[in-house]
């Protein structure tokens, strides 16, 4: 039986919309013990049945707006950090939370830690892919605001190895992000990050890739420093919400003829709404620690914390972690 700790108490909607997400993935994934960690009473209100779910009572959890490593070591009772201990103490096979992202990051780095050989664990997130049912892995998203080229190395061969075990791409193909396709293109970093990498044996290393092809498929992993691509990221969510929006106030302010047109294209504007929405993959890992950390967006819904739980019960059932540990204990790559 799968155990995953959830931090029932993160996130704009909780618990509403974390214990709603459970309900809907215990239906999918009876061979997972859910750990519900928050307000008893609250969590029970959005519970058809407790079968497979345990209820670990706290009154105490981590804001949004609390500084993270402080949080972490006076909130000894937060929500988040009772299930990021469990997973430490072997209760649980990972942790899930749509929390305060900074402090979840520092639950994983000081509570369950990183592998030896990593040296700075970098966030994941698998992004859309237009036209394709499969996206592609992009990191660092924003654990580490500064990086080292070497940092880099060590994320494309994560982010190879994820995709490889969990999302069963062959040889994925794995890009530096870059302001230009060139060898030559780019700050220091991404010079030397570039020579690290096409040295790399490891990897099926295709070169730099730029910002605008990223959504077109360029690459299966995207590696870069954690500042760039929380940026991206988020430019990324940003334009997703706001093409959205102008869609729908094109359709309103264009009469009749416009709403009748909207009808026929209806299928096709759902079909394109869920082309830009990532959380069908999941939610975005903390890779490089010794279980799955897993973040979700803090305003995420029932179905994304489902789709969450969904990536988690497969990173479990590939033990894509300990996999990764024999792999570093073969081969540990070069430190910075």
């Amino acid at each position: 039986m799968m155990k995953i700790a959830v931090d029932a108490m993160g996130g704009d909607n909780a618990p509403k919309a974390i214990v709603e997400g459970v309900v809907l993935a215990k239906k999918q994934f009876p061979d997972i013990q859910f750990q519900l960690y928050g307000k008893e009473a609250e969590i029970k209100k959005y519970l058809d049945d407790e079968n497979n779910i345990t209820i670990i009572h706290t009154d105490e959890k981590i804001n949004s707006d609390d500084e993270p490593v402080k949080a972490i070591r006076r909130k000894k009772n937060a929500s988040m950090v009772l299930a990021a201990q469990a997973v430490k103490n072997g209760e649980a096979d990972a942790i899930f939370s749509a929390g305060n992202t900074g402090a979840l990051l520092a639950a994983g780095l000081f509570i369950i830690g990183r592998i030896k050989g990593i040296e700075r664990p970098g966030l994941m997130s698998t992004l859309p892919v237009m036209g394709k049912t499969t996206g592609f892995d992009m990191l660092d998203l924003g654990a580490n605001a500064d990086n080292k080229a070497e940092h880099l190395h060590q994320y494309a061969i994560l982010g190879s190895f994820y995709a490889r075990n969990v999302r069963n791409i062959q040889n994925p193909r794995v890009g530096l992000l870059n302001n230009g396709t060139e060898e030559t293109k780019g700050s220091e970093l991404t010079k030397k990050a570039y020579q690290l990498l096409a040295a790399e044996p490891a990897i099926n290393f295709i070169g730099n890739v730029e910002a605008r092809e990223l959504l077109n498929g360029a690459a299966d992993v995207v590696v870069t420093d954690g500042f760039t691509g929380n940026a991206v990221l988020k430019s990324i969510e940003g334009t997703a919400l706001n093409l959205m929006a102008l869609l729908k106030e094109a359709i309103k302010s264009s009469g009749t003829k416009g709403k009748i047109g909207a009808l026929f294209l209806k299928d096709s504007l759902y079909t394109l709404k869920d082309a830009l929405d990532y959380s069908r993959y999941g939610g975005a890992v903390l890779f490089g620690l010794k279980a799955p950390v897993i973040k979700t967006h803090g305003a995420t819904g029932p179905e994304a914390v489902a789709n969450t739980i969904k990536q988690i019960h497969t990173m479990l059932e590939t033990d894509v972690v300990n996999e990764l540990v024999k792999q570093f204990e073969i081969q540990p790559p070069a430190e910075g």
